[in-house]
């Protein structure tokens, strides 16, 4: 199904029926009226993802350039190497290592990015697509005993997993250069964070689940209890029904609701180059259902990004 939006020349169509829509009929760049980027966002808080195709003519400056309408860029990442030149884009390289992991951006700071954006730069052959989840519909459908305890539920996250800069070090021929300078650059600094698993969203008043790969813990919860509890709710979030799958082509961006989404990269292109460039966009303190902020444990995230009041 298309709609129309009010700016005339945006078109909206579904991708699916839990999450994810495809925007027709734009040239993305920093000279959109501020119409066409209302309507955008607009579709962005409604569908949780959304995706362009034949953007061609944009590389990292018109990229930015278009993230800045939608809000205030982080820096690429608080521990991993920015492009030479571009401090607020972060590669996602298979040369380094693969988002094949469900996880929301960043969520090891306390103030997790609101928005992320990611350009197809090199695309395999084959394989090589990403998958969102709705992590809004996975809250509203649990049953009401498990929203009551979820709602009173805090989670530690911590970078010691962060797939933009952990490194596998147990590589057939020994250790890999690359891989184990970007693992030097993800123990420079730890950070720990304690996020209510239950947040409202600061825009749209919804609530949503705050997991994914960057959890180490719940708070007050054994790591056997940890394990059983994370499993239970991600499969939620995972289902498939909630889910959306995206199969690059090239000039194609998509742009996701980093408080309302998790998503995976999945790793079936065998030895392929794949690369794509993600900037991400300044967001709040998570809050609980009952007005808690999140707190930083370990860890100060102010020179990544600013707050987006």
């Amino acid at each position: 199904m298309t709609t129309q939006l009010e700016a005339p020349e945006i078109t909206v169509t579904k991708a699916g029926g839990a999450i994810g829509a495809v925007i027709g009929s734009v040239r993305l760049g920093g000279d959109l009226t501020p119409e066409t980027v209302a309507a955008i966002r607009q579709a962005l808080l409604d569908h949780k993802v959304i995706f362009f195709r034949e953007q061609h003519h944009l590389d990292d400056a018109g990229q930015l350039a278009f993230a800045r309408l939608l809000g205030t860029p982080t820096l690429a990442h608080p521990t991993s190497k920015s492009l030479d030149g571009a401090a607020n884009v972060l590669p996602i390289d298979s040369d380094y290592s693969k988002a094949n992991s469900w996880h929301t951006d960043v969520t090891f700071v306390d103030r997790i990015p609101a928005i992320s954006l990611l350009r197809a730069v090199t695309l395999p052959a084959y394989g090589g697509a990403t998958t969102w989840a709705n992590t809004v519909t996975a809250y509203a459908d649990l049953p009401r005993p498990l929203k009551a305890l979820v709602d009173q539920l805090w989670a530690v996250h911590s970078n010691v997993y962060d797939y933009a800069g952990h490194a596998d070090e147990r590589r057939i021929g020994g250790v890999d250069v690359k891989f184990e300078e970007h693992h030097k650059q993800f123990e420079s600094k730890l950070f720990e964070t304690e996020h209510p698993v239950v947040r409202v969203h600061p825009e749209t008043g919804e609530r949503s689940l705050v997991l994914g790969h960057f959890v180490r813990r719940f708070v007050g919860f054994s790591s056997a209890e940890t394990t059983a509890l994370f499993q239970l709710l991600q499969n939620r979030i995972t289902n498939l029904d909630n889910t959306v799958r995206w199969q690059w082509q090239p000039g194609d961006l998509a742009i996701w609701d980093n408080r309302a989404t998790q998503h995976y990269g999945v790793a079936d292109y065998d030895d392929q180059p794949r690369r794509l460039h993600r900037i991400t966009l300044a967001g709040d303190v998570p809050v609980s259902v009952d007005g808690v902020r999140s707190t930083p444990r370990t860890g100060d995230a102010s020179h990544f990004s600013a707050l987006d009041n």
